[in-house]
């Protein structure tokens, strides 16, 4: 009996070391109960498409690789997200590679201090260049800017990835962006519900050089007139004219033409590039010397100073409040990024007109996210800034090894409004 309980023990030994040993082989199989820890920007990843460019797997850099990055300002919200998601990356490039020190692939994020200033970021990629990075990923300003840099580039062999913006050049590698034209599309869809698909809307649009503005324009625009034949636009104001718009704003002020103001700040400009004489014409305030166009009469130069002085006392905010109330059945506006969303919550505050007109638009720092909840900001087309950082690091990395790359990487998009801002998988998507 004890040499039977001793065989049976035994045997029970043996299957107990062949389970451990089995265990031992295959315990990344066996499921514990607990689930791997996500990041908290595993959100931000999700939206990318292709997926390949929310990985750093597989992308066998040299040690001491170095990827430029230049954007299109450092200080705002968005761009910040940007950089942070650029950062993210060259961190988990270095760490799934295992560098450190003077191995570790240098990332180097650049962008002007002013907003988005077409001369400082030109400046920024001669700098760079003169670094001789193992490419330049770059979100151009104005989309026909910088070709003679780029060729230069090339011809040094230093790609050029785009993102954030498309640019007209046609050595581009890579864009990583959003689908401007869908979202701004989107946005406009929503603007046509919320003011019941009837009335007079205005866009405030970022700049009139970029191809992420150009495209937002575009989609909305086409939008409305393809699928909402009863809402018109009826401004479009471009912050980068703002100057010259606060100038018109200031001559209607004093009764004075477009053409007048046009052919005097003409006048007055030859003058200034002549040096030549404002007291040689003996004509009316609208009048110009046949025999020199160049001169201007004293009435005609103190109202031009009349003119830049009150412009010069408007603040943007003014000049938008001033272009809006030229449309007294203004239903909605939309604003086609974070600083033009704000501008134009701010104008409808002081017209006092936000539970009468409706504000869109694109982007959701912490300041547009508290409009929205007060309710003067009623929705928004919310990019993935993050993402599209780290999206743009991967094609970089996939343009310097020569793996190929897609033409255009999609970013995402999302659209928050008081209904759904609480939502987990929204607030994954806000920023501040």
């Amino acid at each position: 009996m004890k040499k039977k309980l001793a065989a049976l023990v035994s045997i029970a030994v043996c299957l107990g070391m062949i389970a451990c040993g089995c265990s031992s082989q295959n315990d990344e199989n066996v499921f514990t109960g607990d689930t791997p820890d996500e990041p908290e920007w595993q959100a931000n990843l999700d939206a990318i498409l292709p997926g390949a460019y929310a990985s750093v797997e597989d992308l066998e850099l040299e040690p001491g690789t170095y990827i430029s990055v230049i954007g299109k300002t450092e200080n705002s919200p968005y761009w910040k997200q940007v950089r942070a998601g650029v950062e993210q990356a060259a961190a988990d490039i270095n760490e799934n590679l295992g560098y450190s020190g003077d191995d570790e692939i240098k990332v180097l994020f650049n962008a002007p201090s002013d907003n988005e200033d077409i001369d400082e970021q030109v400046n920024i990629l001669d700098e760079e260049m003169a670094r001789y990075p193992d490419v330049i990923a770059i979100a151009s300003i104005d989309e026909n800017a910088s070709a003679v840099q780029f060729d230069l580039a090339i011809e040094n062999g230093i790609p050029i990835v785009a993102f954030d913006s498309g640019n007209s050049y046609q050595g581009i590698q890579c864009t990583c962006m959003t689908d401007n034209a869908r979202a701004a599309a989107a946005g406009a869809s929503r603007l046509c519900e919320a003011v019941g698909d009837s009335g007079e809307v205005a866009l405030i649009v970022q700049d009139s050089v970029s191809g992420n503005a150009r495209q937002r324009v575009s989609g909305f625009k086409e939008e409305i007139s393809e699928n909402h034949p009863n809402v018109s636009v009826v401004e479009t104001i471009y912050l980068d004219q703002i100057d010259e718009l606060k100038r018109q704003a200031a001559a209607e002020e004093l009764n004075v033409s477009e053409e007048q103001l046009a052919q005097w700040s003409e006048a007055a400009s030859g003058l200034t590039d002549t040096g030549g004489s404002a007291q040689d014409n003996a004509g009316g305030a609208g009048e110009t010397n046949a025999e020199d166009e160049n001169t201007i009469s004293e009435e005609a130069r103190t109202r031009l100073e009349d003119i830049d002085s009150i412009a010069s006392g408007m603040s943007d905010r003014d000049a938008i409040v001033y272009y809006l109330e030229k449309h007294p059945d203004l239903k909605g506006c939309f604003g086609t990024n974070d600083e033009t969303v704000l501008l134009g919550a701010e104008a409808l505050r002081s017209m006092e007109k936000t539970e009468e007109i409706v504000m869109m638009g694109f982007d959701a720092g912490a300041d547009q996210i508290a409009a929205l909840e007060d309710g003067s900001i009623d929705g928004l087309v919310v990019q993935n800034p993050f993402g599209m950082g780290y999206a743009t690091v991967v094609a970089a990395a996939r343009t310097v090894l020569e793996i190929g790359n897609e033409a255009q990487v999609n970013t995402g998009y999302i659209w928050v409004d008081s209904e759904n801002m609480d939502d987990p998988e929204i607030q994954a998507m806000l920023y501040e």
